[in-house]
């Protein structure tokens, strides 16, 4: 019977297991004399993180590795990883613009309590932050330009969210104080924020994981910069700054970099045409050429409508996740969602678009008829995209 130990038996079971501990510091010495040391720690999920290749640092684990670490190569890993899947949790565009920042101040672990379950059901969760972390520096000449707290950090953590690219038309929309301030809470929180940083090599860096043993790279970058703030936005090798999809060549080699060490390559674009439901002809040729350097997931957001989800070849596209948590929230402005995509290293299993409808700036789940309808509508986008279901 399992588990029982007979009489007499003991000792020979004792010199068994003696032997395989023997065989197990045999193993660990040819890895100690291979100098291969650095992939066994990587896949035994060591806890101690640092810095390389500008990678960065994963705020919130829900249970699982982080490190921002790039691993070595010289293990083999097939295109399934680890062999075990993972699901992926996206939301749209993020503010907390007029009664979102005084719900922000009054409580700022709650404040995204509605959308909080599905989030936080997922391994991994990403959105788009549309602001600048700032209480200070001079707003740029432009429409509209977003700031806010530092706390807008502890509610996305809060609510199950991992890392937020601020890769977008909005993430220096207070200049260049604004920056350094966003680039401190950054620091200071331990909340990752994608997209940006002090020079071109920070801003490309991916946000790394390690969950269910498999390794995770979410590269973040804007298509969508106001023409006058093209130059000085974009981060350079000298220039602090957001990471530009403009420079395609840089993007593409960011994602090339990240699929050598990576089991699931995501990208996290700002891209599309304001009010547009369908992808541009822009935001097509991107998804190509991304799908081409190795990305597995390419979703975007920046039109503040809904737009198609679905497969190009074997990698998983969405071309717009909407408004997320915002201030307007009229008409199609306040259709919103959370995208979820289950992986197996490269290999897409599954996804699910969860709806729900903005009010009081958060998104309130749908249930019943009222999310077979929207789920149907989602689907509908496909029409006019070159994605299949």
């Amino acid at each position: 019977m399992a588990g029982k130990v007979e009489p007499g038996r003991r000792p020979r079971r004792r010199r068994r297991r003696n032997r395989q501990l023997a065989l197990l510091a045999l193993a660990l010495a040819i890895l100690l004399a291979g100098g291969v040391l650095g992939a066994g720690a990587w896949l035994l999920g060591g806890v101690g993180a640092h810095h390389d290749r500008g990678g960065h640092i994963s705020a919130k684990a829900k249970g699982t590795t982080t490190t921002s670490a790039a691993p070595s190569t010289t293990t083999s890993r097939g295109p399934e990883g680890s062999g075990q899947s993972v699901t992926f949790a996206f939301g749209g565009d993020v503010n907390f613009e007029a009664s979102l920042r005084s719900k922000l101040d009054a409580n700022p672990e709650g404040v995204l309590a509605p959308i909080a379950p599905v989030l936080s059901s997922a391994d991994v969760a990403a959105v788009n932050l549309e602001t600048a972390i700032t209480d200070r520096g001079t707003p740029e000449s432009k429409q509209y330009v977003f700031c806010a707290p530092a706390t807008a950090l502890t509610a996305l953590q809060s609510a199950g969210v991992d890392t937020a690219t601020v890769a977008n038309n909005h993430g220096l929309d207070y200049g260049l104080e604004g920056l350094e301030d966003t680039l401190a809470a950054k620091q200071s929180t331990g909340f990752d924020l994608i997209g940006v940083g002090h020079n071109a090599t920070e801003a490309y860096a991916p946000h790394r994981m390690e969950v269910n043993g498999q390794r995770i790279a979410i590269v973040a970058a804007t298509q969508v910069l106001d023409s006058q703030f093209t130059a000085s936005w974009s981060a350079t090798d000298t220039q602090p700054g957001l990471a530009s999809a403009k420079d395609a060549p840089r993007l593409i080699a960011a994602v090339q970099a990240a699929r050598g060490d990576s089991d699931t390559v995501v990208v996290f674009l700002h891209w599309g045409v304001e009010g547009e439901s369908c992808p541009s002809s822009d935001q097509t040729t991107m998804a190509e050429q991304l799908a081409d350097a190795g990305a597995d997931i390419v979703v975007g957001s920046h039109t503040h409508r809904q737009q198609a989800g679905g497969r190009l070849g074997n990698a998983f596209v969405d071309y717009g996740l909407g408004n997320f948590v915002f201030y307007n929230e009229n008409g199609a402005a306040g259709v919103t969602g959370v995208l979820q995509v289950t992986a197996t290293g490269r290999r897409i299993d599954s996804y699910q678009w969860t709806p729900a409808r903005i009010r009081g700036g958060v998104p309130q789940p749908l249930e019943g008829p009222p999310a077979d309808e929207a789920i149907a509508t989602w689907n509908g986008l496909r029409g006019c995209s070159d994605l299949a279901a």
